[in-house]
């Protein structure tokens, strides 16, 4: 695991630097809250934990997930 020290406003980005998979930003900063912004590709899916975990369990039951836009 890598884990890096980022402040608000900050980025990573993820793959090739010329031509990256996407971004993650780090939005905002409250308190013990964090709110982060990423920037990739529809077809890419980005899930928190909670709601991967559901989707590996039991897929047919999952509400709260972002369906890519088909082409």
């Amino acid at each position: 695991m890598l884990v890096i020290t980022r402040r608000e406003g900050e980025e990573v980005v993820i793959g090739d630097p010329k031509n990256p998979i996407g971004v993650v930003r780090i939005a905002s900063v409250k308190g013990e809250r964090v709110r982060i912004a990423f920037d990739f590709p529809r077809n890419v899916e980005i899930n928190r934990r909670e709601i991967a975990d559901q989707i590996v369990q039991s897929p047919a039951e999952v509400l709260a997930t972002i369906k890519p836009e088909t082409a």
